[in-house]
């Protein structure tokens, strides 16, 4: 996405909604440092809190906060421009139990306390196809790692694709980091999944015909 016009002055108009933590070294020296949002401060309440990590212009996450008001919904996105987009449309859409961090997911156990997270939403990830970006995949072993740091007891991943070799991947990764699997499915709009909330890629490749993989991973 190209930036925004004008980008600094609607994200001061989101001012409220977003947090901009720093980040100033090497991601591995950075998470040794903790300094953990507090969510009762975030989001003026104790509720349960989810968190979308790549939550792109927000459709997916601020329909889900809309359907899901007593749970507080963290979403994570690193572009700046994109982010804007995803606050600007929670705004518009009145929805008050969301929070936009903006920040890789490499640093977010610097930030996130340990096992506090209900679940964690990963809506069509980029794959990084080349062998050489494997590492930035989201369900990359290490990051699958630190998903277990954020988690609380008896959470999950919830992941959705259009790429099925980024799945194939995926599922071995998830079995290599210790979780289990459940409701898989290969073509998603085809079984019905009837809580489904579409994203914004995900409408595009449905409209092209492409099968949506998805799953559930736990511990």
């Amino acid at each position: 996405m190209r930036k925004k016009k004008h980008l600094e002055e609607k994200l001061a108009r989101c001012v409220n909604l977003i947090e901009f933590p720093p980040v100033t070294k090497d991601y591995r020296e950075e998470i040794k440092e903790k300094a953990y949002l507090d969510f009762s401060v975030l989001f003026g309440n104790d509720h349960p809190v989810q968190m979308e990590i790549g939550c792109g212009k927000g459709r997916f996450i601020t329909e889900l906060g809309k359907r899901e008001p007593g749970i507080n919904f963290l979403a994570v996105e690193v572009n700046r421009s994109v982010l804007c987009s995803a606050c600007e449309l929670a705004l518009a859409e009145h929805v008050d139990n969301v929070r936009f961090l903006h920040l890789g997911a490499e640093v977010l156990a610097k930030y996130i306390p340990p096992h506090c997270i209900g679940r964690i939403y990963l809506n069509f990830s980029c794959p990084f196809p080349k062998k050489a970006y494997e590492n930035k995949r989201l369900t990359n072993l290490r990051f699958l790692k630190s998903y277990k740091e954020l988690l609380a007891p008896g959470a999950e991943i919830h992941q959705k694709t259009d790429n099925m070799h980024f799945f194939e991947y995926s599922l071995e990764q998830y079995s290599l980091a210790g979780y289990k699997i459940k409701n898989v499915s290969l073509d998603l709009h085809a079984a019905g999944f009837e809580e489904n909330i579409m994203t914004e890629y995900e409408k595009r490749f449905t409209d092209l015909g492409q099968p949506i993989y998805r799953l559930e991973a736990y511990l």
